[in-house]
């Protein structure tokens, strides 16, 4: 059911809200909170469809504030949703001229009462979520650093104004690759010796993971870029090899650990209602993307060389043993040809003295056979001459 409300307030969106739950036939509301999604114009139907999304697993209510100051007269144009596949219900508001300053005033009489809020700018959000009127009512104030063109000095000013409750979907697109980085070296504890993240030129997600590996790791982090989607890999160097998340396509990942066969991992790019979904379960502050924003900040202060990772860091054990065994080969060449000729020396003289053997005694061995011809040959002449002399 949809209703149109032109030049309307928030108490004649509210029992409209009503008479349309009743006509749904399900007056009781079964909605676990509130969604405030603050958006423009050009974005307000991909973001509602994503608030509606997430709400199949926490129904809410969604309320779309569309900004319009200008110098137009003041007024509220609202759209009332509920039933047609909206898992909770749906209010599309329209504030124009001086009401547009004052949003407040239109959203918080249509809060669910005693139920947390949760309000969501879909194209950025304010440098400080806590200090805005709407960020005000939230308890959970959710914003997107990729959707804005300087996305390293947003957050910079995000870290300074950080209040418990401030969150990015920058960070929420992060939770499987620190689960599986944590899980790496829960299952192969070792020595973490440097790290490396590449990702797409301008990433803050691959800015986030940079610091939260150093924070936890208290090592270097190298950043280098590639031609993405995202983030496309994330490594650890260790005395026994670097343990290695990559993911070229933006789908599936290859997880290699020394010693381990690689193994493929599912490592897609969330949706926008995947992401909401996830920040929908958790409302408690997050204590972890805080200390990770105040590393950021001191990222930014230290000078490139220390954000690299030096070659030493990066060999392995393993390296080093072949490079050193590779360097003794090489220093023992020239010994080892020294002996090879001495080798073949000897061996070509005892194959001369074994000739010079055999050839003297195939001599002797002619002289016998000479002497025996010549004893047989006298005795020969001394038989005849014997014949001779009886005829």
């Amino acid at each position: 059911m949809i209703i149109d409300l032109t030049g309307t307030t928030s108490s004649e969106i509210a029992s409209a809200l009503l008479r349309a739950r009743r006509n749904a036939g399900s007056p009781a509301m079964g909605m676990v909170g509130t969604i405030v999604v603050v958006v423009d114009e050009a974005s307000h139907h991909d973001a509602m469809k994503a608030a509606n999304e997430a709400g199949r697993e926490h129904p809410s209510r969604v309320l779309v504030a569309i900004l319009r100051p200008g110098r137009g007269a003041s007024g509220l144009d609202a759209e009332v949703r509920v039933g047609e596949g909206i898992p909770g219900e749906a209010v599309l508001l329209r504030l124009h001229g001086e009401l547009a300053k004052v949003p407040e005033s239109v959203i918080t009489p249509l809060l669910l009462p005693d139920s947390p809020v949760i309000v969501w700018w879909p194209g950025g959000g304010p440098k400080a979520p806590a200090e805005d009127p709407l960020g005000l009512l939230g308890r959970r104030r959710v914003t997107d650093a990729a959707a804005t063109r300087r996305a390293s000095v947003d957050f910079s000013a995000r870290a300074e104004g950080y209040e418990p409750g401030d969150t990015d979907f920058a960070w929420t697109r992060l939770t499987p690759w620190r689960a599986l980085l944590a899980a790496a070296l829960d299952q192969y504890p070792t020595k973490v010796t440097g790290a490396e993240v590449t990702s797409a030129k301008g990433n803050p997600s691959a800015d986030l993971l940079a610091a939260w590996l150093q924070h936890r790791l208290g090592v270097p982090v190298e950043q280098k870029t590639s031609r993405g989607p995202g983030i496309t890999a994330a490594r650890l160097f260790t005395p026994t090899g670097p343990i290695s998340l990559t993911r070229p396509d933006g789908a599936v990942a290859t997880f290699s650990v020394p010693g381990q066969p690689d193994r493929p991992v599912a490592l897609k790019r969330r949706t926008t209602s995947e992401l909401l979904s996830e920040e929908l379960r958790r409302l408690d502050p997050d204590d972890v993307y805080a200390q990770t924003l105040a590393c950021m900040v001191e990222r930014e202060q230290m000078p490139a060389d220390a954000k690299k990772v030096s070659a030493e860091d990066r060999r392995s054990t393993q390296t080093a043993v072949t490079k050193a065994a590779a360097r003794t080969a090489t220093a023992d060449a020239p010994k080892a040809s020294a002996e090879k000729t001495t080798a073949k020396k000897a061996t070509a003289r005892k194959s001369a003295a074994k000739k010079k053997a055999v050839s003297k005694k195939a001599v002797a061995k002619k002289s016998v056979a000479k002497k025996t011809a010549s004893k047989r040959t006298a005795a020969k002449k001394s038989t005849g001459k014997r014949v001779a002399g009886r005829s």
